[in-house]
């Protein structure tokens, strides 16, 4: 945990949250900003700041993060029509909160360009 974190004080109950999915290794929630009336945050409880900071041992954490995506896009209706996963990565990837996360978005079409 890395004390200045918005996301690490989510995981530690330090900030409230809309939860939609806890286990011990992550946590996904309601972004408090949707960009598509489906859009949940996925963060590892482990504090990575940045998609560069992966290490060979975090692939299982990842690997069940995206298996949770997949469920949580079924749950919430939104698998069949389609959904997207975002990671950015740093500031001019547009990661605005350094700790690694995960935007599930889905319920309209976000096909590009739009139309």
């Amino acid at each position: 945990m890395k004390s200045d974190c918005i996301f690490c004080k989510i995981a530690n109950k330090e900030i409230k949250s809309e939860i939609v999915y806890e286990d011990k290794d992550m946590l996904a929630f309601k972004d408090i900003d949707p960009k598509a009336p489906v859009h949940f945050l996925f963060i590892p409880k482990k504090h990575i700041t940045t998609l560069n900071d992966i290490l060979p041992e975090d692939g299982a954490l990842l690997g069940n993060m995206f298996l949770k995506m997949k469920e949580t896009a079924l749950k919430h209706g939104i698998s069949s029509d389609g959904y997207r996963i975002v990671a950015n990565c740093n500031k001019n990837g547009g990661q605005a909160v350094l700790h690694l996360h995960f935007h599930l978005l889905g319920g309209r079409s976000l096909a590009w360009p739009p139309g």
